[in-house]
């Protein structure tokens, strides 16, 4: 079984390094570490729980978040720019971030440079953190011989997507939040009120009305071994649905879906081309040829829809023809303001300059949709939520009025 292990080392130009590692045993651990070229001076096997092991939950507990990226390029950048090396700077980072998970895969980038391996080599090997876009460019950098100029843009395009992202979710927390308080107080009225409004009619033995009738049939519906039937039957819908979306056909349909509704399809689409002008900008700045930035944009565009009209576009310029015009064979996927702007920035060199226009465009775009959605939304979900709430207590007290005017007065 791996245990971790504690470690502290002297490099090849004699600085110190401590950090972690994982092995079998301490003897492989000494050894991989001297293959890495370091002397070991101290490893000892780290003591305690590894609580951080024994409750990691995949996908939340080891996830790093874009601006958590975005900002250790940054900073990668400016150590770079002020002539420290990159691996000095990776170690530098891989202690000072927050992120645990980050400083793990940072310490393992910082190796694999250490024993030869380039930057962007080093961080294609951790695809969950640094996706394609992230090593292309950082690959295109290190061509160039500009990577701190190169790691700045991708900062700077990183956090656009987290800022994108980030509005995207604002708009959907409301509605999310106020219809999870709406299950849960109907919920709670069908489960512990109505069955007292429903015995004191029973002992009355009179006919109740059609709605009173559907608030407590419903209530039955909640209290029997149906409930958990439904809830049952409604997680395995929902567990077949993600695994359907993951496939290339369900996810192709569903792309499509999510574009479809008028105010949040809206959303969607703009996001999307946000992102794809932002990213394919860019590229194009960094040096990276037309062809391959188009197979990575169609990968990061967030939207199959809008990724396979790229992927139409770059067969179409392969074949020699302008980006504009192989745009305007998707006018129902890609605004004619896109293609305009591609047109110019193709007749005047200067392509990265007009995407970053359009991206910039849509950003706005985005954050007046947001707003919009937000401000209509908030008392469409108030209204309905008090309208609910108010059917259902007037189903009970109807029969009440009508108990209260068959009583005889004198």
């Amino acid at each position: 079984m791996a245990m971790t292990f504690d470690y502290k080392v002297r490099d090849r130009t004699g600085n110190l390094v401590e950090g972690q590692l994982e092995g079998d045993s301490l003897a492989l651990v000494v050894g991989k570490l001297r293959e890495m070229g370091y002397l070991p001076l101290a490893v000892t096997p780290k003591t305690g729980v590894n609580v951080h092991r024994e409750i990691s939950i995949p996908g939340f507990t080891n996830r790093v978040k874009l601006n958590e990226i975005a900002v250790a390029t940054r900073q990668l950048a400016t150590m770079i720019d002020s002539g420290l090396s990159v691996v000095r700077s990776l170690g530098i980072l891989a202690g000072q971030v927050e992120n645990k998970e980050l400083g793990r895969v940072l310490a393992e980038v910082r190796m694999e440079v250490e024993r030869g391996s380039s930057l962007s080599a080093a961080c294609a090997k951790h695809p969950k953190v640094f996706n394609t876009l992230f090593v292309t460019m950082v690959q295109a950098g290190e061509a160039g011989g500009h990577l701190d100029a190169v790691l700045l843009d991708l900062a700077a395009t990183i956090e656009k997507q987290a800022i994108l992202r980030r509005k995207v979710r604002s708009a959907m927390t409301y509605p999310a939040i106020v219809l999870s308080v709406m299950v849960v107080i109907f919920l709670a009225l069908l489960i512990f009120i109505v069955p007292v409004f429903q015995k004191l009619f029973a002992s009355l033995h009179a006919k109740l009305p059609l709605p009173t009738q559907i608030v407590i049939g419903i209530s039955k519906i909640v209290l029997s071994v149906w409930a958990v039937l439904i809830v049952a039957m409604m997680v395995a819908g929902i567990v077949w649905l993600r695994r359907w979306i993951k496939t290339e056909h369900g996810r192709l349909k569903w792309d499509a879906f999510k574009l479809k509704p008028p105010i949040f399809g809206q959303l969607v689409h703009k996001v999307s081309l946000a992102r794809l002008a932002h990213t394919l900008g860019s590229l194009i700045q960094a040096g990276v040829p037309i062809l391959e930035s188009l197979d990575i944009v169609s990968e990061t565009a967030g939207n199959q829809v809008v990724g396979n009209a790229l992927l139409d576009a770059k067969a179409g310029v392969r074949e020699g023809r302008s980006f504009a015009d192989t745009l305007r064979e998707h006018e129902e996927v890609i605004p004619a303001l896109v293609t305009q702007m591609v047109e110019v920035g193709e007749q005047t060199g200067a392509l990265d300059a007009m995407l970053h226009k359009v991206g910039e465009f849509y950003d706005g775009e985005v954050e007046t949709t947001v707003n919009n959605l937000t401000s209509m939304l908030e008392p469409i979900m108030t209204v309905f939520m008090g309208a609910g709430v108010g059917v259902m207590v007037i189903s009970m007290y109807l029969p009440m009025f009508s108990y209260i005017k068959a009583v005889p007065t004198h």
